[in-house]
């Protein structure tokens, strides 16, 4: 008999990082979404579906979820 591995097993522990969520075109003409966290307009357009952040607060928020040490 044959064992399997799971998928999972085959992931490197050694990353800490999750992997990017998707980022929609930025819009080369607006109206532009506004930013969830401090209403400045985005590179994102209005249409765009899920979390729009403009860049300050998206490199801010990079900078949260980066890993330390």
């Amino acid at each position: 008999m044959t064992e399997t591995t799971p998928a999972s097993a085959s992931v490197s522990a050694s990353s800490c990082t999750p992997e990017p969520a998707p980022r929609p075109e930025p819009a080369a003409e607006g109206p532009f979404a506004a930013c969830v966290l401090c209403q400045e307009p985005t590179e994102y357009p209005a249409s765009a579906k899920g979390v729009t952040l403009c860049p300050v607060c998206e490199w801010q928020e990079a900078q949260r979820m980066s890993c330390s040490g």
